[in-house]
């Protein structure tokens, strides 16, 4: 699938991973439509890259505003091609606290969001992508999630957001096989350390530390190499059902 014919919904598209996926689309000719619940950070970004972007407002884990954003989507570009699904949260907490047990709600929202929100949108669009004319290689779209090294070796405390990523992992192959019928792909990303929003915050001592962890290159990895493999996926018709990691060869230690 070439990306200059490409119309992208990219969730959590304002920022970190999610913006430098967008800025990629754009630069090689394909349109974008930028899905997140930060409408500043939204607006300023379709303003900035022009015509061929559209930033919409919706909470990935809300049926009717995702419905409501894909019509205006396909209303806007015609099509949908490309899902890439970058929104999502973390939260570090411990089964067992200090003065409590892990909150049950806090559990529950993460795997709300990451979890139960990436597998909403993906039925959403999909279903859409079904009517899409196939191209030449019986293409009608490519679906990329993002887990993290997390869904394979979560540290304490990360129980909630391992267990939400894992659960990305885990339901790429069966979606991939249903969805073969249809000629949609769907592939997942793993990333190790990137220099996201929440990296942002730290200290640049403790940025650098993270960075060293890694074995090559030894730093964190940058959005823009998130976003270069995100093209290769589209691009390349046989990666298909599959969890690929993007982390310089890092395994995460207990803590």
């Amino acid at each position: 699938m070439e990306l200059k014919k490409c119309v992208a919904i990219i969730t959590g598209g304002a920022s970190g991973l999610g913006e430098a996926t967008v800025r990629r689309i754009v630069a090689n000719g394909g349109k974008a439509v930028i899905l997140d619940v930060s409408e500043e950070k939204g607006v300023r970004l379709a303003e900035e890259l022009g015509e061929h972007v559209v930033f919409l407002q919706a909470d990935v884990t809300r049926e009717e505003e995702v419905k409501a954003a894909i019509n205006i989507a396909i209303e806007t570009f015609r099509n949908i091609h490309v899902l890439i699904n970058c929104a999502g949260i973390g939260v570090a907490e411990k089964v067992l606290g200090k003065n409590q047990p892990h909150d049950l709600s806090t559990f529950a929202k993460v795997i709300q969001v990451n979890l139960i929100g990436t597998f909403n949108i993906i039925r959403l669009v999909a279903y859409k992508m079904a009517e899409n004319a196939p191209n030449e290689a019986g293409e009608r779209g490519v679906i990329i999630n993002t887990a993290s090294v997390a869904a394979f070796e979560g540290q304490i405390g990360q129980a909630a957001y391992s267990a939400s990523k894992a659960g990305i992992a885990g339901m790429t192959l069966p979606i991939a096989r249903e969805l073969a019928r249809y000629g949609i792909r769907v592939m997942t990303i793993a990333p190790g350390l990137f220099e996201t929003p929440l990296f942002a915050t730290l200290p640049e001592e403790a940025r650098k530390s993270l960075g060293e962890m890694v074995p090559f290159p030894s730093r964190l990895g940058y959005p823009a190499e998130y976003a270069h493999l995100v093209q290769s996926i589209i691009e390349n018709p046989m990666l298909n059902g599959e969890t690929v990691r993007l982390d310089g060869a890092i395994r995460m230690q207990p803590k």
